[in-house]
């Protein structure tokens, strides 16, 4: 029987899944867009271009936090592929416990959608040249299936000169499938190791408290930091919008007509009797809000944020054409990858960002519609918009960690996919969370990541590893079998980047990791 294949943006429907009810089971099965969010500050303002009246700034005794710069730590992006993609074998090779290339078996390979004859084990003596692994690829120092779609992606977008400088990890680690309970999402704990910019908070697409499709960890969660909105370049645009755009109306008139919507509430506000210390805390915040507004509009309201005017994104010399930005998932990346790469100027030289970290959510990648076609689709143009961020950090100059996840995996039963998309590879049969894994990939513009030197290089790359089955070991690291671990062991590697692993346990006080130098993967940048 002639297999179907899904078109890029269909949404897919399983005999053996209920029709979707939760915004989570529609964007899993692609009946809904996949959320962006972004993180960066609660604060606002930057000294070096502030502008503010001086009764604005020093306004409610100076408590509105408004002289902000930026923490200038590494921008961190992550990927948050709803429904349960394949990661491992297809895409990045997991293996036992001598890293990558401690191969596991034929059976665990085509559990993994790896037929035996692609299988990455395979081999040829090529004179000159010596053995040579057929299906392997290194080129960006983690180890992909050279058939993987994930790596095509970003091989298609990011410059040779890019990828040189790229190096990754992959982590072994079970997630439940289809489930709203997976606290897969690191943001907050990048947001609490420091990262920030020089804009807003936590913003998103999705209405969800980590403005993406999974949670973040509950002891993480810093309610002040609450995703809004982001996942067009319209998006971004507002996040300037005053309202004010009327003919004749200067930046500067705009700020001098919030800073009067300021005094005359601040004016207001000091009549009423404070009854309570509620009371009071509600009015700083009323207070605040008409101060941040007037000075979001003091530095950034002749700043155009829009990506699609950003001849480095978009256009002849862009990284997507004009045509592309009509694809959802393309216009995300460009938006949010606009703000968390691009930034202010600070007064110690160099640009800060606007944002310090940021969510982008896939929808339509619990794939296992009993093809091979549709999964490769979806996974190429995941790769894609990674190799867009990589190659956008390489010419704005700046280092980048990557971290993909998906909640849960898939297996193949062995059966294969001889259509052109499908190439002869293993069919997705259903879910499988003993499959699945993440992994992150770091760009540094200076030369290529080091890896940890007390670390043995073969195994260096990847924490915790699988069976010969193709199922995660769930006793190799902390994060094997336990999401929270998993997510603080991107959050530890993320401050191991910046030089502060050793701050790991003062900020996390409750980590479970142990010895964190076992699962550091880089020296600091």
């Amino acid at each position: 029987m002639k297999k179907k294949s899904f078109q890029l943006d269909d949404a897919l429907k399983h005999p053996d899944h209920h029709r979707p009810r939760t915004r989570r089971d529609f964007i899993a099965q692609g009946f809904a867009a996949g959320g962006a969010s972004v993180l960066g500050a609660p604060w606002l303002a930057n000294p070096v271009m502030a502008a503010l009246s001086e009764d604005v700034v020093g306004g409610n005794n100076g408590n509105c936090q408004l002289e902000y710069g930026g923490a200038n730590k590494i921008p961190f992006i992550c990927f948050d592929l709803a429904g349960g993609a394949n990661i491992a074998g297809s895409n990045v090779l997991v293996g036992g416990p001598g890293g990558q290339k401690d191969f596991l078996s034929t059976a665990g390979y085509v559990k993994q959608g790896v037929p035996g004859d692609m299988a990455p084990n395979i081999t040829s003596d090529i004179e000159g040249v010596g053995v040579s692994h057929d299906f392997i690829n290194d080129s960006l120092g983690l180890s992909f299936h050279a058939d993987s779609q994930f790596l095509a992606g970003i091989l298609e977008r990011a410059g040779v000169e890019t990828i040189a400088n790229v190096d990754g990890a992959v982590i072994a680690a079970r997630s439940e499938n289809d489930t709203g309970n997976n606290p897969h999402n690191p943001m907050y704990g990048v947001y609490k190791a420091g990262a920030a910019g020089a804009l807003l908070p936590l913003c998103g697409s999705v209405s969800s408290v980590s403005g993406g499709n999974s949670m973040s960890p509950a002891t993480m969660i810093d309610p002040a930091a609450r995703p809004t909105k982001v996942d067009r370049a319209t998006d971004v645009t507002g996040l300037v919008n005053t309202g004010l755009d009327v003919d004749g109306l200067t930046n500067d008139d705009k700020v001098a007509i919030l800073e009067a919507m300021y005094r005359i509430s601040n004016a207001k506000l000091s009549q009423e009797q404070t009854k309570t210390a509620r009371d009071e805390v509600i009015k700083q915040h009323v207070r605040c809000s008409y101060a941040k507004s007037a000075d979001i509009v003091s530095q950034f309201g002749g700043v155009d944020l829009s990506p699609l005017t950003d001849p480095d994104i978009v256009g002849d010399t862009g990284i997507f054409s004009v045509a592309e930005m009509s694809d959802r998932e393309f216009q995300k990346t460009a938006s949010v990858m606009k703000l968390v790469l691009d930034g202010p100027a600070q007064s110690g030289g160099g640009t800060g960002a606007y944002a310090g970290a940021g969510t982008i959510t896939m929808g339509g990648y619990d794939y296992h519609t009993g093809d091979r076609a549709t999964g490769e689709a979806r996974d190429l143009r995941a790769g894609r918009c990674i190799g867009a961020v990589l190659e956008y950090a390489a010419r704005k100059g700046k280092p980048v960690m990557i971290y993909v996840f998906s909640d849960g995996s898939v297996f193949s039963n062995g059966m294969t996919d001889d259509s052109e998309g499908g190439r002869g590879k293993g069919v997705w049969t259903g879910d499988n969370q003993q499959t699945a894994s993440s992994f992150f990939l770091v760009f540094n513009p200076a030369g290529k990541p080091t890896l940890n030197t007390d670390l043995d290089p073969e195994r260096a790359r990847q924490v915790g590893f699988m069976r010969g089955s193709g199922d995660v070991e769930t006793s190799s690291s902390p994060a094997a079998n336990n999401v929270n671990l998993l997510v603080e062991t991107v959050v530890m590697n993320y401050m191991a980047l910046n030089g502060e692993h050793n701050r790991f346990a003062e900020v996390f006080a409750n980590q479970g990791l142990g010895d964190i130098d076992r699962y550091r993967v880089f020296e600091p940048l």
